[in-house]
């Protein structure tokens, strides 16, 4: 049952821990920033619209943790494995509860790429937003190039309904096209249901 009303403002940007069957979702920190040093390769950021760390170091990962929880209407958390590896972060990168939409973000190290990280990932975020915060449409927005991000998106059952062209400048200087993606609160218990079986299957 989806709520009537929206949750207060406020809570749309509380990062409170959420823990599913493979992965924990908590707080981003700099406490998380060697973990994702060591973990991180070249196409960890290649399509990041807010682009990451100048240099791969953990100094540079704090940093950059730090400017992503500075951002207004936005909540980020490192997503954990069952031995606390951080396997990569998820955001709701933009909260909007006055028009009840959320925007989901998420960054995978290699570790956390094509396991139970991704799908997890998303559904606890999504049912937070529909079941907790009373969302009624959730989206995301894609690197028209990350074929693999955008087959994600497909996989999940979220409606693709079309490109931004030239809508996002990264920190260099390239104006990435974005494809927008959404599920909206009477889609939820189908991708949900959908979300559910790939995690009995094990992927």
């Amino acid at each position: 049952m989806l709520p009537s009303h929206p949750a207060p403002a406020e809570d749309w940007t509380r990062p409170v821990e959420m823990r599913g069957r493979f992965v924990a979702l908590v707080p981003l920190s700099a406490v998380h920033a060697a973990g994702m040093c060591a973990g991180a390769d070249a196409q960890t950021v290649e399509f990041l619209a807010r682009g990451g760390p100048q240099t791969n170091t953990p100094e540079e990962w704090a940093a950059h943790i730090e400017r992503l929880n500075s951002l207004p209407h936005r909540v980020n958390w490192a997503v954990l494995g069952p031995d606390e590896t951080v396997l990569g972060r998820i955001s709701y990168s933009e909260a909007r509860p006055d028009d009840r939409w959320l925007e989901i973000g998420t960054m995978l190290l290699p570790a956390g790429r094509g396991t139970f990280a991704n799908p997890e990932s998303k559904l606890l975020l999504l049912a937070r937003a529909f079941e907790v915060l009373g969302a009624g449409r959730v989206q995301f927005k894609v690197d028209s190039r990350n074929a693999r991000s955008l087959r994600a998106l497909d996989k999940l059952g979220a409606v693709r309904e079309g490109t931004l062209r030239q809508y996002q400048v990264r920190p260099d200087g390239y104006a990435r096209d974005s494809v927008i993606f959404s599920v909206l609160a009477d889609e939820w218990e189908g991708v949900k249901a959908g979300l559910e079986r790939r995690l009995g299957s094990g992927v």
